[in-house]
């Protein structure tokens, strides 16, 4: 009796130390998984560099200057609120519209272009962009009006002040389409159709927005709380949300390029560079050059062709402005950048 109570309690101390270190293996299993994750390095998000062209909206000007008494370019307003959508997105890395348009008035852009990819290619290439975003304003106005690209018809016509639509309460309609151009090929690279529908119906599309609109000399501002406060002011913003979001989804059918960059100092001013080389060779303004100085070359011994250029780097450059074939870039190093001086990405 007495031994096989000896042989019971032995067994069950066997079994709580083998419970026991289990426990404790899996724990530090566990815990090692955790330092491990705690440790492991993100991958940094890269964002594509693109600009949002004005936005072409020549199918709806008659239904803008019925709205509004005069022409209003719609087509820069809703790209303006598009910019605004994609940064808060995060998916792109949007050009400041002020570059844009520099380079825009530069090229002599003609408005009949907003549209055309091969042009915006090329202003995308001056940008040094990975992508360009062009579109069309394809409705502009109420429900029962449905203006679409190559055509379309309305009755009714509106009469009188900001988008009155007579006795019938009406809600209101905007369509937007955008494309993503490759800006080394002009290829196409997503298409989207963005809509957006207002919650409201009135009888006048400025409904809720207050007295706001005079017409007059005053340009339209679409950003505006007192627009976005009106009936159509809603339609944009979901038109612009819907494209902004269908955009965001197509932002990996940019291809990631890896361009090689490999000019020279060409001034030196303080700690200020001017490089030989800007957007066309894919200069972008962030970049960071690595500033480096030849100390000798290697000949062929048989031909006396050169067959290597030995370097010393010197320092660091970041890029703060870029045109067409230079940058400009603030330096940092052991000591003072010289004229010839290599740089490269």
């Amino acid at each position: 009796m007495f031994v096989t109570r000896i042989i019971r309690i032995a067994l069950s101390v066997s079994v709580l130390a083998a419970f026991g270190a289990t426990a404790n293996a899996q724990t530090a299993t566990t815990a090692a998984a955790t330092a491990t994750a705690a440790v492991a390095p993100t991958q940094p998000v890269v964002k594509h560099r693109v600009a949002i062209m004005n936005f072409e909206y020549g199918t709806v000007r008659t239904d803008v200057i019925q709205l509004f008494g005069s022409d209003q370019d719609v087509g820069k307003g809703i790209s303006d609120l598009l910019v605004t959508k994609l940064v808060q997105d995060g998916k792109y890395s949007v050009i400041e519209r002020t570059a844009l348009d520099k380079v825009l008035t530069e090229q002599n852009f003609s408005n009949s272009d907003r549209a055309d990819s091969n042009s915006a290619a090329k202003i995308g290439k001056v940008l040094g962009v990975d992508a360009i975003i062009i579109g069309s304003i394809t409705q502009f106005g109420r429900d029962d009006k449905h203006t679409n690209v190559g055509g379309g018809g309305h009755s009714n016509p509106w009469t009188g002040g900001f988008g009155k639509v007579g006795l019938s309460k009406s809600k209101a309609i905007v369509g937007i389409s955008a494309r993503v151009v490759d800006v080394n090929t002009g290829e196409i690279l997503a298409a989207v159709n963005g809509l957006g529908e207002s919650d409201r119906s009135g009888t006048s599309l400025g409904g809720g927005g207050g007295d706001w609109w005079r017409g007059g000399g005053g340009g339209l501002d679409m950003g505006s709380s007192n627009f976005g406060a009106t009936i159509l002011g809603e339609a944009v913003k979901k038109a612009v949300d819907d494209t902004g979001t269908q955009l965001g989804g197509d932002a990996g059918k940019i291809p990631t390029l890896k361009l090689t960059v490999n000019g020279l100092v060409a001034d030196v001013s303080g700690n200020t560079l001017i490089v030989n080389v800007g957007s066309k060779a894919g200069v972008k303004v962030g970049d960071k050059l690595n500033v480096t100085r030849q100390v000798r070359v290697v000949k062929d011994p048989t031909t006396g062709k050169v067959i290597k250029s030995v370097e010393d780097k010197v320092g660091e450059a970041t890029v703060t402005e870029v045109d067409a074939d230079s940058a400009t870039a603030t330096f940092s190093g052991s000591g003072p950048a010289k004229v010839g001086d290599v740089v490269k990405n």
